[in-house]
C-alpha cells in the first residue's frame, strides 16, 4: 500500500478514535493555517516524547525514513529509526530521498519544524497533505521525540531530476499500462 494512503488511513483512524480532543475551530478568516491547526485535534499521552513516537509508529514515517524498516519492521533498533535511507522513489517528479529526520531537527528550531510541517508543499511520495493537517500540538510532539533521539546517520541523497538515472537502489512509481484506463468498466475506477 502507498505510504501516503497508509499514513492518511492510520492517522485519521487515530483521530477518529480514543484519545483525542478537539477545540474549538478558529473564528475569523485571517486565522493562519498554524493557528488552525492550533485548534485541531491532538493525541494525549503521558508526555509529548510518548505522543510523538506513537505518532511516528501509526504514521508510518518508518516506512520511508527508517532504513530496513520495510523488511524487519520493529525488529529495527530504535537507534536506528528515522536516519533517511539511501533508497530513492522514482516517478515522474524524479528521484526523492528519504530525509535524514534526526538530522533534520537538529538543524531546525520547533517553531520552524511546526511551520515547515504545516506549509510545505513538495515532491512525492511524502504524504503532504495528512502532514499539513496534523494540529500543532502533534507536530510539536512529534519534532520533540525525534529530537529525543539525538543526532545520527548522514544526510539523503539529493533529488534526482526527471530524466536522469539515479546511482542509488529505487522504487519505481512510475504508472504502467494507463492505456489501459479507457479500456475498464466505469466502476473498476474508484
Amino acid at each position: 500500500m502507498h505510504a501516503r494512503t497508509v499514513f492518511s488511513l492510520l492517522l485519521a483512524s487515530v483521530l477518529a478514535g480514543c484519545g483525542v480532543e478537539s477545540a474549538p475551530s478558529p473564528t475569523t478568516p485571517a486565522d493562519s493555517v498554524v493557528a488552525a491547526s492550533a485548534n485541531a485535534p491532538y493525541l494525549h499521552a503521558s508526555s509529548d516524547i510518548d505522543a510523538g513516537r506513537y505518532l511516528v509508529e501509526v504514521g508510518s514515517c518508518h516506512d520511508c525514513h527508517t532504513p530496513g524498516f520495510m523488511e524487519h519492521g520493529m525488529a529495527v533498533p530504535e537507534a536506528d529509526w528515522l536516519t533517511g535511507t539511501v533508497i530513492g522513489f522514482r516517478g515522474p517528479w524524479g528521484t526523492t530521498y528519504p530525509k535524514n529526520l534526526r538530522l533534520t531537527v537538529q538543524q531546525m528550531d520547533e517553531e520552524v519544524w511546526v511551520q515547515t510541517l504545516h506549509t510545505r508543499q513538495a515532491l512525492p511520495p511524502m504524504p503532504w497533505p495528512a502532514v499539513n493537517a496534523l494540529s500543532e500540538r502533534d507536530a510539536r510532539a512529534i519534532y520533540r521525540y525525534i529530537r529525543s533521539l539525538g543526532p545520527a546517520g548522514q544526510p539523503a541523497p539529493a533529488i534526482v531530476p526527471p530524466g536522469q538515472e539515479p546511482l542509488t537502489p529505487y522504487i519505481d512509481f512510475v504508472p504502467q499500462h494507463l492505456e489501459r484506463l479507457n479500456a475498464l468498466p466505469a466502476d473498476t475506477t474508484t
